[in-house]
C-alpha cells in the first residue's frame, strides 16, 4: 500500500533520511523506532506530505503521492499526535466531525459516525459528545484524538508517539484498546515510538532506524531471535534484556489452583516483563509458574497496572 523509494530528506547540510526503502502492507501496523534524531518523525510526516522529501519516491497504492492532491490526500490518510490537539472551543462530536464536514457529508451521516466511534473506544455518546475536551482525562482525550483520524474512515492511519505522554496504566490500556480496535479496523497503521516494549506489543513489523538509515525491518520475533548487527543488539539490550523478570511481579499476585490455570497462557517466572505485556495484550489473564517452588500464580491485567504504577511512583520504572 506504501512504499519508499531510496527516499532522502536532507535539512541543508544534515541528512535526516538517507536512501530509505521500504514496503508497508494494506491492513499492517508497522512500527517506526530509533533513538532521538534518527529520522523516525520525518520519515511518518513524508507519506502525508507534512515534510516533503528531497530525493526518491513514495507511493501510496502504487501512485506517487505528488500525484495526489495534498489536501484530499491529508483527509484519506488520518494523523494522530502526542499533543492530541483538540479544538478546545468545541464540543467532542464538533472536534470528531471536522473531516467529515470538510468532505461534505450529511449531518446524520456524521451523528451516526460520532456515536459509532465513541462506542468503539468505550466512550458513551450520549455522555460524551457534547462535552469539552477539558472536561475530559487524557486518557479519554487520547482516544478521541484517535477515533477522530478514523472519522472520515481512512485507510491509513498516522501515529507520532501517541501514548508517550501518558502514564503507564493509560499507556498500558490504550495499548490494548488500539490492538483491539484495529482487529476490528483492519486499517494500515504507520506508529513512531521510541518504547521498544510498546514496538513489540503493537508491531507486525518493527523498522528500527538509526541516523536516517533502516538497520532492520522485521516482525517482533524475529528482532529478539535474530538481530541483523551489533547496533540492533545493543539497542535491543538497552530497552530489553536489562529488563526486570515477572519474577519482580509475584508479591502482587496470588496463588491460584491447577484447576483454574490449566486453559490460560502460561510463562515461567523467569520470562521478562514483556513477554507478559505480549500475552495480557491478547488476554485477561496468564498463569505464572515459579520456577523454584513450582507454584501457580494468576497474573491478570489490572495487576500488571498495579505493579507498574507502583514502580513508576516509586521512580524505578525505565
Amino acid at each position: 500500500m506504501i512504499e519508499f523509494k531510496n527516499v532522502t530528506k536532507r535539512y541543508g547540510e544534515k541528512t535526516a533520511v538517507d536512501d530509505v526503502s521500504f514496503n508497508i502492507e494494506q491492513g499492517e501496523f508497522f512500527v517506526l523506532i530509533g533513538p532521538s534524531g534518527c529520522g523516525k518523525t520525518t520519515t511518518l510526516k513524508m507519506i502525508n506530505r507534512l515534510i516533503s522529501l528531497t530525493n526518491g519516491y513514495i507511493y501510496f497504492n502504487c501512485k506517487p503521492i505528488s500525484d495526489y492532491p495534498i489536501y484530499e490526500m491529508r483527509w484519506d490518510i488520518g494523523y494522530v499526535l502526542q499533543q492530541i490537539a483538540l479544538f478546545p472551543h468545541m464540543t467532542i462530536k464538533e472536534n470528531i466531525a471536522q473531516v467529515p464536514q470538510m468532505k461534505k457529508w450529511s449531518e446524520q451521516d456524521i451523528e451516526q459516525r460520532v456515536d459509532t466511534l465513541l462506542d468503539m473506544v468505550g466512550l458513551t455518546p450520549e455522555q460524551f459528545k457534547y462535552r469539552k475536551p477539558d472536561e475530559l482525562s487524557g486518557g479519554q482525550r487520547q482516544r478521541v484524538g484517535v477515533i477522530r483520524a478514523l472519522a472520515a474512515d481512512p485507510p491509513v492511519i498516522l501515529m507520532d508517539e501517541p501514548f508517550s505522554a501518558l502514564d503507564p496504566i493509560s499507556r498500558e490500556k490504550l495499548q490494548d484498546d488500539l490492538i483491539e480496535l484495529q482487529r476490528k479496523i483492519k486499517k494500515t497503521i504507520v506508529f513512531v515510538t521510541h518504547d521498544i516494549q510498546e514496538a513489540i506489543k503493537l508491531g507486525d513489523r518493527i523498522c528500527l532506524l538509526n541516523d536516517g538509515r533502516v538497520e532492520q525491518i522485521d516482525t517482533p520475533e524475529n528482532f529478539m531471535k535474530h538481530p541483523k548487527n551489533d547496533f540492533v543488539k545493543q539497542f535491543l539490550g538497552q530497552h530489553i534484556q536489562t529488563s526486570p523478570t515477572i519474577a519482580s511481579i509475584l508479591p502482587y499476585l496470588s496463588e491460584a489452583e491447577v484447576s483454574s490455570v490449566t486453559n490460560t497462557p502460561t510463562l515461567k517466572s523467569t520470562a521478562k516483563i514483556e513477554e507478559a505485556f505480549q500475552l495480557l495484550a491478547q488476554y485477561d489473564m496468564i498463569t505464572i509458574i515459579e520456577t523454584e517452588s513450582k507454584k501457580n500464580y494468576q497474573l491478570h491485567r489490572k495487576d500488571m497496572f498495579t505493579y507498574l504504577n507502583k514502580q513508576n511512583k516509586g521512580g524505578v520504572l525505565q
